[in-house]
């Protein structure tokens, strides 16, 4: 996990509708950008939910949502269309951000050992770095506590 003070790597993915979309491009807002293991899962379902649910607050703050995981596009848009979230979900499934944000390790599921995304989540400034880091996320409690990390950054 990359930590505060550090310069959000940048990246260029598609969005669930097939757009590019470079960090750059937000510089000026905050971004909370975070990285989840799998579209539809009930974790990360919560976890989207709850992002959409405060969406409009967060964007009262002055930041956008961003998430990533290795899903493909089609994925994401059906994801997107079933929950009904307003924030971008982007596809890595190069892992080139997942690895540049140094969430892919090795995990432990039922005995086996994995590759694969940590929930971790950022928040980034509106000149790119990197503010706040969270890992090991819990999916339903990440959204409040994001909310509230912008409250603590105004």
């Amino acid at each position: 996990m990359l930590k505060a003070g550090t310069t959000a790597p940048s990246f260029r993915l598609p969005d669930q509708n097939g757009e590019m979309h470079s960090l750059e491009e937000y510089r000026g807002k905050k971004v909370i950008l975070y990285f989840y293991p799998k579209d539809n899962t009930p974790g990360c379902t919560k976890q989207a939910c709850g992002f959409g649910e405060l969406y409009p607050r967060i964007q009262e703050k002055g930041a956008v949502v961003i998430g990533i995981s290795k899903d493909s596009v089609e994925s994401h848009k059906k994801f997107e269309e079933k929950f009904g979230l307003p924030f971008t979900l982007l596809a890595d499934t190069e892992l080139t951000a997942i690895q540049a944000y140094d969430v892919w390790k090795e995990k432990n599921m039922y005995g086996k050992k994995t590759m694969g995304i940590v929930r971790t989540t950022y928040l980034i400034d509106e000149q790119g770095v990197i503010v706040k880091a969270h890992g090991r996320v819990k999916a339903e409690e990440n959204p409040a506590q994001m909310l509230g990390e912008l409250s603590c950054e105004e």
